[in-house]
């Protein structure tokens, strides 16, 4: 593959492979989408350079803000207009980071590369230009392309319908190019994909109609067909929808998806945020995808809460760039989670360490056991500060040695699962990793107090180091 590609040769963007990507820089900066949309204070949403080098005099500190002109945008996630997938390429760049608005449709492009600590707005893509061309509203996850365009999937029509929505295309330049999947392809719901060009494949996957979701979550809505339950399998790089996976009830509201690293692996996983269910899924002998359960994580019985019996919430996970570990955060629980996935059927849990969540001691609700004895988790102060809201988005560092921890998963849900967080602000951490024998550990000298922003409280979400990272990079 090096060899047709050239690309051990080459001078693009990111590493030849996720291994050599391991042994790539550490990281200095990071960059976190920053929300006030949907906190009552009028304010513009702003992505924040945090220093996260222990030997600089600002470590673990924002050094520097970049709002957005709009108010109202709800920045979500963020991906880079060049990645590894482009490393055969000498020409292109990883200079621009892509900021799409999950409520206002609008998409920010971002120069990280002028002054890395100071990122400058470098042009915005409004919502009527994408709307006029491609009907697509509420853009999500943007995944840079080898053939230099952006690529951005959106989650309904203008109206929050979800069986409006589709993969919108950029090019380089990001103009507007148009739809990506064939016309009449479009799943019925979207929200996260990732391709593996060597099986020629892409799968996406399915939250639920914007109607529904950005009025909060209401479990009426599930039953009455407005979240997904599906992944949708594509073939790379036309666009043709090849077959539909229904998850069933164990897989109710799959999000973010991740093949492995290894551009040679038929095999990913899903987080499926509802029924708290990692899914692996996996190319069969006769080259159709199947599906299996792979890792539970079981409703606990609680006291004092809405529902007699409360979900973890699987809302963000991540693959190791060695395809060793996988991690993930439940929200609600409050707890981060590291498997060994050596065996990718058989996930073996090696960490754990409790962050937050809605059963932190001091909490009103209390865990059940089945013998009737109640039970809290007991999470610890960083620097004299009661961690607020529970773990949501998380990012590793390239040796896999670091997990960045955010505890905001959508500013309407913020408000009714955890309402502290609107009232005093997100979190930053930083956990430590074994990656010997497994184990994590919070870093008691990182933390970065999104409450104590000039202009009030705001609510931090994704993470993007100006190297890339095992979240935005894909291989080919």
């Amino acid at each position: 593959m090096a060899e047709e590609t050239g690309c051990c040769k080459a001078a693009g963007p990111g590493y030849g492979t996720p291994l050599e990507a391991m042994s790539g820089p550490r990281e200095a900066l990071i960059y976190v989408t920053c929300v006030y949309t949907g906190t009552g204070r009028e304010k513009p949403d702003f992505l924040a350079t945090v220093d996260v080098d222990p030997n600089s005099p600002t470590y673990s500190k924002v050094i520097h803000r970049l709002s957005v002109p709009y108010i109202g945008d709800e920045l979500h996630h963020s991906g880079w207009n060049a990645c590894s997938s482009c490393h055969g390429d000498p020409s292109a760049e990883r200079r621009f980071l892509i900021l799409p608005s999950l409520v206002s449709g609008r998409i920010y492009v971002i120069d990280t590369q002028k002054n890395p600590k100071a990122p400058l707005l470098h042009k915005v893509v409004q919502p009527e230009d994408i709307i006029k061309k491609t009907g697509l509203a509420y853009p999500h996850t943007s995944h840079c392309l080898a053939s230099g365009d952006i690529m951005v999937s959106c989650l309904g029509d203008k109206d929050g319908n979800a069986e409006g929505n589709g993969f919108l295309l950029l090019d380089s330049e990001f103009n507007v190019k148009g739809r990506w999947e064939k016309p009449g392809h479009s799943p019925l719901f979207g929200y996260d994909f990732w391709y593996q060009p060597r099986h020629k494949t892409m799968i996406s996957s399915s939250w639920g109609a914007p109607a529904a979701f950005t009025k909060g979550f209401n479990l009426q809505h599930v039953a009455d067909g407005l979240y997904g339950r599906h992944l949708f399998v594509y073939s790379w790089p036309d666009g043709e929808l090849k077959q539909t996976l229904d998850l069933g009830d164990t897989g109710l509201i799959p999000l973010e998806i991740r093949f492995l690293h290894d551009p040679s692996k038929d095999t990913g996983y899903v987080a499926c945020g509802l029924t708290s269910n990692m899914v692996r899924f996996f190319k069969t002998q006769d080259g159709s995808w199947s599906h299996e359960v792979a890792i539970s994580v079981k409703p606990l019985k609680v006291q004092n809460w809405i529902l007699p019996e409360m979900p973890g919430l699987i809302t963000d996970f991540l693959i190791s760039l060695d395809d060793r570990f996988l991690y993930f955060a439940n929200w609600l629980h409050g707890d981060v989670r590291q498997y060994n996935i050596e065996d990718p059927k058989n996930p073996v849990l090696a960490g754990q360490v409790w962050v937050g969540g809605l059963l932190q001691n001091g909490s009103p609700v209390m865990a059940v056991t089945e013998d009737g004895k109640t039970w809290q988790s007991n999470v610890p102060e960083i620097q004299g500060r009661r961690l607020r809201g529970g773990p949501q988005m998380i990012q590793l560092s390239l040796d896999g040695k670091r997990l960045y921890v955010t505890n905001s998963l959508f500013s309407t849900w913020d408000r009714q699962f955890y309402p502290e967080l609107l009232e005093k602000g997100s979190h930053m951490l930083q956990i430590d990793v074994d990656t010997e024998i497994g184990g994590l550990k919070i870093n008691p000298n990182f933390f970065v107090d999104f409450g104590a922003e000039p202009d009030g409280p705001s609510l931090a979400h994704e993470m993007r180091y100006p190297g890339g990272d095992c979240t935005s990079d894909i291989w080919i």
